[in-house]
């Protein structure tokens, strides 16, 4: 029992020793090898836009273009029109710049430029415009024909239009007539009853005129006999 005993204290106070060893390891370790955390408040508002360093390009800036570039020379005044051909809503312009010698062939649609080249070489430019033009014809192909179809809707809607309005005018013309037509044959049916009744009236007065002809002849007969006078008696 006393050997048990001893041994357990003996544990006890080599453990006592470790733990004091590392604590002391652990005070004698300096404050500037620990990280530190830090708070940062933003001082900043959030609404306050964010500006992009010195020198950066903005976003918003478009890069220059051969398009740009004819369409700022045109509103400068600075090239002249030699060429132009016109296709339904497409067309190919050829333009000089005379103070630096240089051709600038434009395919274009509703004014807008399309496709923009920019050369020295009066053959190039001369070349370029040509194909141009056949391109803007091809390509307006499809808009000639809508055009025309649509004038020749236009036409076949008013020959339509014209036609309806003769056909109602024959149509009333028709009603007319047959009207008309109605109306002559019931005056003359009204006009053949009156001259049969008439024809019968006449022949009546006729009759009469003869019955009161002869009853004037027998009248005037009796006035023109002359009496015979009495006949006188012979005496005894």
């Amino acid at each position: 029992m006393n050997v048990h005993f001893i041994r357990g204290a003996a544990r006890m106070a080599l453990l006592g020793t470790a733990l004091s060893g590392l604590a002391a390891c652990a005070v004698a370790q300096p404050e500037a090898s620990r990280p530190t955390v830090k708070q940062v408040e933003d001082t900043q508002p959030a609404s306050e836009p964010v500006t992009p360093p010195a020198g950066a390009p903005a976003l918003a800036e478009r890069a220059s273009s051969t398009v740009a570039e004819l369409q700022g020379l045109i509103q400068d005044r600075q090239v002249s029109e030699l060429r132009t051909a016109y296709n339904g809503t497409y067309g190919a312009s050829l333009l000089f710049k005379p103070e630096d010698l240089t051709y600038y062939v434009a395919l274009f649609q509703q004014k807008d430029f399309w496709r923009v080249l920019k050369t020295k070489s009066d053959k190039q430019a001369e070349a370029t415009y040509r194909a141009f033009a056949g391109q803007s014809a091809s390509l307006a192909e499809v808009d000639i024909k809508r055009i025309k179809l649509q004038a020749q809707y236009a036409h076949a809607e008013k020959l339509l239009a014209s036609r309806s309005a003769e056909l109602s005018t024959l149509q009333a013309d028709r009603a007319l007539r047959l009207q008309q037509e109605e109306q002559v044959a019931a005056r003359q049916e009204q006009s053949r009853q009156e001259a049969t009744a008439l024809a019968g009236q006449e022949k009546d007065v006729r009759q009469q005129l003869r019955d009161l002809q002869r009853q004037i002849d027998a009248l005037q007969a009796q006035q023109a006999q002359v009496p015979k006078p009495p006949a006188q008696k012979r005496g005894k």
